[in-house]
């Protein structure tokens, strides 16, 4: 099961200012992806985030096509919301208030995983 990393470039010093806004972060109405024509997609199985100093790292645990998590988050009125909320404390703006600005944003955002270890991979002894 994969996880994928989203960075937000943020202005240092708020850290406790942003901790408040995903304190209160409305989940996902569902945590089923589904393709345009409605099929199942994959799965979000949870999500983490971390803060230090100007650099803000969303951790996403999840099946199936990334792709459509960035599709499935764009259309959250509480994503929509949290966005909102965090526009000042960005270091640089961005367009998400359309699904495919937030989409490109996501996309774009996401980190460059070079290893990912589970108990899975694990060889057994």
């Amino acid at each position: 099961m994969p996880y994928a990393a989203i960075t937000y470039r943020v202005k240092p010093g708020y850290d406790d200012e942003i901790a408040e806004i995903f304190g209160r972060f409305q989940r996902v109405n569902t945590p089923k992806l589904r393709n345009e024509d409605g099929t199942d997609a994959g799965r979000l199985l949870g999500t983490a985030v971390f803060i230090k100093d100007d650099v803000l790292v969303r951790i996403i645990h999840f099946e199936g096509d990334f792709t459509a998590i960035g599709k499935h988050m764009a259309a959250q009125r509480g994503v929509h919301l949290i966005e909102q909320e965090l526009a000042p404390y960005l270091a640089e703006g961005r367009d998400t208030s359309t699904v495919d600005g937030f989409s490109n944003y996501f996309r774009n955002a996401a980190m460059r995983c070079i290893s990912q270890l589970t108990v899975e991979t694990h060889p057994e002894t």
